[in-house]
């Protein structure tokens, strides 16, 4: 009975092994394992193989469930083993099964599985919330290596993995895209005065000026210092400067308080639209250009760049 018993067992196995590896069916396979895995166990402790020795697998059955399923899973199969072990060691399963057992292993195997069965749980529930946190730090790593500490706006080098996104689309559909580069006017002259707090009020405040004014499709990043790029998907020259001198009049309507003085915040806008198969190195060359423009003309102010050569 053993050798068929076992061999149908790894044949089983390997066919759920076959599913998993060329279907991916996780849940599938997880749930056929689970209980393969606990006839396995229920055959060696019914039927007394090996002398009754075998028993002792049962000890292997809460770590391996515990890993392989959920916590709730896990401990609904690990009190039903246990209860099945009691009524394996009662009389209804001497009567059953005519257990080689006697009463004080039974009485160390049901004490000692129950204790292995919550040092299983504890062990369990220790790795997956050290897996949550190694997770949750992951996350936290990944998000303070795309977005700028003081404004929470993406940084440069996210800002350029967008830009470059949107490129590779943008040869691939041919739909156009457009890129706002600002400045804050007279920021030297607010952090020299006031004090670089004062400073960081302020960029902090066009910060939440830009995010209010784009839509979610826009890309907003602290392009560095006082200098803010915008990627706009999707949206022509005359849609973009619309929305610059949008964006530049909300931000002219927002003002700090530094020791008592009120500062009106205002920006330069370079609006620049991808033209042919230009490069993002001459796209950003435009709209600096543009930028230097609107400053060069008295600030507070949008500029189009020339179209490319």
């Amino acid at each position: 009975m053993t050798a068929p018993f076992l061999t149908g067992f790894a044949v089983l196995l390997a066919i759920n092994s076959l599913i998993f590896l060329f279907a991916g069916h996780k849940t599938f396979h997880r749930r056929v394992f689970i209980t393969l895995i606990t006839a396995l166990f229920t055959y060696l402790a019914t039927q007394a193989v090996e002398d009754g020795s075998a028993i002792i697998w049962l000890f292997a059955y809460p770590p391996i469930i515990f890993y392989i399923s959920e916590a709730r899973v896990g401990i609904y199969a690990c009190l039903g083993g246990w209860l099945a072990v009691l009524v394996l060691f009662s009389p209804i399963g001497d009567a059953l099964f005519a257990s080689p057992y006697n009463a004080t292993f039974r009485l160390v195997m049901i004490i000692v599985l129950a204790f292995v069965m919550v040092t299983c749980y504890i062990l369990d529930q220790s790795r997956r919330r050290s897996k949550l946190g190694l997770i949750k730090l992951a996350k936290e790593f990944e998000y303070a290596a795309k977005h700028d500490a003081l404004t929470g706006l993406a940084n440069r080098r996210e800002g350029l993995e967008q830009l470059d996104n949107e490129y590779q689309r943008y040869l691939r559909s041919g739909r156009g895209f457009s890129v706002l580069l600002m400045d804050i006017d007279l920021f030297k002259s607010v952090n020299d005065t006031h004090g670089h707090q004062a400073g960081d009020e302020m960029i902090v405040l066009v910060a939440r000026t830009l995010a209010s004014q784009c839509r979610k499709v826009d890309t907003i990043a602290r392009w560095g210092g006082e200098e803010f790029l915008i990627l706009l998907p999707e949206t022509s020259l005359a849609d973009a400067y619309a929305s610059a001198e949008r964006i530049r009049q909300a931000v002219s309507s927002q003002t700090i308080t530094v020791d008592g003085k009120v500062i009106r915040a205002t920006i330069s806008i370079g609006v620049a639209t991808i033209q042919g198969s230009e490069s993002i190195d001459r796209l950003l060359q435009r709209s600096d250009e543009a930028l230097y423009q609107a400053k060069s003309e008295g600030r507070n102010r949008t500029c189009q760049a020339s179209v490319a050569a």
